[in-house]
């Protein structure tokens, strides 16, 4: 399926509000927890790949994995750190540590695209860049003194494999070779099922649990993650990462709306930030393209 900036943008977004529903959807875990939660879903991830990924592109997947050149393994490594990082963070630190440190995911990209691709970032794209994470950065602040070092040097793994892999998969498909990414994905659920496995041993999650878990596998990382990759053939890998933000505001919004977690003043105004700079961004490239 071959998306315009416009489709793509819309499907980016569409993809944050998917990632966003992780939060609320634990809430409703009744025993599960930590490296249980990661592994389950991880594993959930893959079977739910296994299934799509053959419905779209037929017996060949498999090959492709078989196959796959170097490009296609540092994705799946990419991948796999980006599904692991997140929850092992979250036991070492606290919520809002993790999601600062995450809000500097967009300018790592765009360092990151800029020094090994040569991409140049557009001004518009700097200032939103700061602006969004300044707005993040300004809803917890005040919590920021109790950030642990550790739990911040491993939560920097998740924002630094983004990179990565978003300007790998632009650089894969702008130099025009043939390398689908996309199962890229599966291998990531992949490795990081076999790594957090011996970690949730003994499992004590419930049938409840494992219903919320297998619906985070396919709606919330399996789906979403391979219509990212979608929208990074047609958005320049900066642009991804700073829509991917929109995660954070809608994760917000949802544990208010579902879990009764009412924002505080700070991260009203710390969201709409966030929001008006994404908005403001997009309308000026809109405007530029026509």
């Amino acid at each position: 399926m071959r998306l315009s900036h416009n489709r793509a943008v819309f499907v980016m977004v569409a993809v944050a509000l998917m990632w966003s529903t992780a939060g609320v959807v634990t809430r409703q875990l009744e025993s599960a927890r930590s490296f249980e939660i990661t592994f389950w879903r991880a594993l959930f991830t893959a079977l739910s790949l296994l299934v799509i990924l053959p419905f779209f592109q037929g017996p060949a997947v498999f090959r492709k994995v078989a196959q796959g050149g170097r490009a296609f393994w540092i994705s799946g490594v990419c991948w796999s750190v980006m599904f692991t990082a997140f929850m092992v963070a979250l036991t070492l630190t606290s919520v809002a540590n993790v999601l600062v440190t995450m809000a500097i995911g967009p300018l790592l990209t765009a360092l990151v695209a800029r020094i090994f691709i040569g991409h140049r970032v557009p001004l518009r794209t700097w200032v939103a860049i700061v602006v969004a994470g300044s707005g993040i950065v300004y809803m917890y602040a005040a919590q920021l003194a109790q950030a642990s070092v550790l739990g911040t040097l491993v939560t920097l793994c998740v924002p630094l494999a983004g990179a990565v892999n978003w300007t790998l998969t632009q650089h894969s498909h702008a130099q025009g070779h043939d390398v689908d990414l996309i199962p890229a994905v599966l291998v990531g659920a992949i490795i990081s099922a076999l790594v957090t496995l011996p970690l949730a041993i003994p499992f004590s999650a419930t049938g409840h649990d494992l219903a919320l878990l297998a619906y985070l596998g396919l709606g919330q990382l399996a789906v979403p993650c391979v219509l990212s990759v979608m929208c990074a053939r047609v958005l320049k890998a900066p642009e991804i990462a700073l829509l991917a933000l929109l995660e954070v505001v809608f994760g917000i919004l949802l544990a208010w709306l579902g879990a009764g977690e009412v924002p505080a003043p700070s991260v009203l105004t710390g969201g709409a930030l966030v929001i008006g700079a994404l908005v403001v961004n997009e309308l000026i490239g809109w405007r530029l393209r026509q």
